[in-house]
């Protein structure tokens, strides 16, 4: 029993009921995570019939064993995983996920993973902080003399999509539509996903598709100094990526390369405002900034669920588990482990405990988690700096969760 009406536990069998598409559910889900850690940190969550695991240990130990996957059907057929066949009205959008480095294991991640890994180390995103500090500062002259702003819109959407797209070879005036094709994709991994999320999900895979063909032809023909070029001319051990790789991974280096620091750009300020902490205490100087930007993606992380295939036998926290199930782990729980995490539900921006999970571990840890936490690390300091009053305009709207968890609206004024 917990004091949250809409979550039932059954301790001994280790199995809960829960509705993730109850805003009571997804507009606090810290609540319940906590909840869940206090009485049955691993469990079968009924509604989802998939067992899920949110200890900090366990989470971490699962993201790197492999003997869990992404792929399963590598290991057996969907006949004998009693797999459905893939829906007809789904198609453009399998397609373009079939060769997502989100979806591969070894070896065909790891040919795709070094193909694009260089782009995002660290050394070389560090050279995009004067184009990031200029395009904020531009964002930021547009509204700052309005005294009001819905941030996701005015900032947020812009410069994580603006980035990408620069290093990948996008066209910038082609960000809203980028946008549009990206927030369909995406409905595909939201609790409440209906027929017609699926249907948008399909038709935006098929269009983001097509114009990627051509992109990728333009580039076969005029190589430029992008990644998409890059991509495109260099060959791994002989073999150069097929046009199909080419999409489903120009598709999820734009969706993935933006969506989870739109999300925590939005959920970053909100949690600063609601904790009324000073930021500029938060800002003095960069190794705070670097702790509190950690603290937010740790207490509000912007992807909450993985999953993985069990390929093999395999027994985690007294869960004995065989080839072709399906287990979940929550990121955003992990970081809120009381075995790990000291008041783990107070966001304290000094904070100096175990590193959070948000950008996972192991071979599919996010291969931009150095451009999302550049990004960061520029874009709340300097914002808050401009802004020196800023407070919330109106409650945030808070988005369904699931893969991605965010804000719909983010009102504020100075």
């Amino acid at each position: 029993m917990t004091d949250l009406p809409f979550l039932a536990i059954d301790k001994t069998a280790r199995r809960i009921c829960l509705d993730g598409r109850n805003p009571a559910f997804y507009c606090d889900p810290n609540r319940v995570y906590a909840a869940l850690h206090a009485v049955c940190p691993t469990f079968y969550w009924e509604e989802q019939k998939q067992w899920f695991f949110t200890r900090y240990d366990h989470v971490n130990t699962l993201l790197r064993d492999r003997r869990f996957g992404r792929q399963v059907l590598h290991v057996a057929t969907r006949e004998e995983l009693g797999m459905p066949e893939p829906c007809p009205h789904t198609q453009n959008f399998d397609a373009a996920e079939a060769h997502s480095l989100l979806e591969l294991e070894p070896p065909e991640h790891t040919r795709l993973r070094t193909l694009v890994n260089r782009a995002f180390v660290s050394r070389h995103v560090e050279k995009m902080k004067p184009e990031i500090e200029e395009l904020a500062n531009g964002l930021i002259d547009r509204f700052e003399k309005g005294g009001r702003t819905e941030l996701l819109s005015t900032f947020a959407d812009i410069i994580p999509v603006t980035m990408i797209a620069r290093m990948i070879g996008i066209p910038e005036e082609m960000g809203p539509q980028l946008l549009k094709w990206s927030h369909d994709y995406v409905g595909m991994y939201m609790f409440k996903r209906s027929r017609a999320d699926e249907d948008a999900a399909d038709r935006s895979a098929k269009e983001f598709a097509d114009y990627v063909r051509g992109m990728i032809a333009e580039r076969r023909a005029a190589p430029r100094d992008d990644l998409l070029s890059h991509m495109i001319h260099t060959e791994h051990k002989g073999q150069y990526l097929t046009e199909d790789e080419l999409v489903s991974t120009t598709i999820v280096l734009l969706n993935a390369g933006h969506e989870a620091t739109v999300h925590q750009i939005g959920n970053s300020v909100r949690i600063i405002l609601e904790s009324g902490l000073d930021p500029a205490a938060m800002f003095r100087d960069e190794a705070a900034t670097e702790r509190t930007v950690e603290e937010t993606l740790r207490i509000c992380a912007p992807v909450h669920i993985f999953q993985r295939w069990c390929l093999e036998p395999a027994e985690i926290d007294g869960v004995a588990l065989k080839r072709g199930d399906k287990v979940s782990m929550i990121l955003a729980a992990a970081n809120l482990d009381p075995l790990k995490y000291s008041d783990p539900l107070t966001f304290n921006p000094e904070r100096n405990e175990a590193p959070n999970l948000s950008f996972g571990a192991g071979i599919h840890f996010c291969i931009g988690a150095p451009l999302a936490r550049l990004e960061l690390n520029i874009v709340l300091p300097l914002l808050f700096e401009r802004l020196p009053g800023l407070r919330l305009a109106a409650p945030p709207k808070v988005k369904d969760v699931y893969h991605f968890h965010g804000l719909e609206r983010l009102d504020l004024e100075w």
